[in-house]
């Protein structure tokens, strides 16, 4: 049972970085306006974001890749991290986004590497 729960949210989480990773395409200019602005090359970074999370998404799925995709995951999560942090200290630039809405933000980036991190350990029965 535990087996089959994992393997259910591996898929959803895979989901999740692919939907993640198509809307850096389809609201691409709300993704460039989070770039912290000491970052340089705000839309190619958006775009990079991107397709690393859809890449990463659907090598989670792929149980050959998936320890290797999840860890790649953890590492998007942390380099993404200053674009929430950004965001959490200046709500006045994101007034369609709650202060509190961005500040819960922070610990669920903590939230998402840790399932990622369960994805890099040997499954068991």
């Amino acid at each position: 049972m535990a087996h089959a729960m994992k393997a259910v949210i591996l898929v959803l989480f895979g989901a999740f970085f692919v939907v993640a990773g198509v809307t850096h395409f389809t609201n691409q200019a709300f993704f460039t306006s989070i770039v912290p602005p000491y970052l340089p090359w705000p839309v190619a970074l958006v775009v990079i974001s991107g397709v690393a999370e859809i890449a990463l998404g659907v090598l989670l799925v792929v149980r050959r890749t998936s320890r290797l995709a999840a860890w790649g995951a953890i590492a998007l999560l942390v380099a993404v991290f200053p674009a929430n942090l950004h965001m959490a200290m200046n709500p006045q630039l994101y007034p369609a986004t709650s202060p509190t809405a961005l500040l819960i933000r922070l610990p669920l980036q903590g939230v998402l590497i840790a399932v990622a991190y369960w994805f890099t350990r040997p499954w068991t029965r």
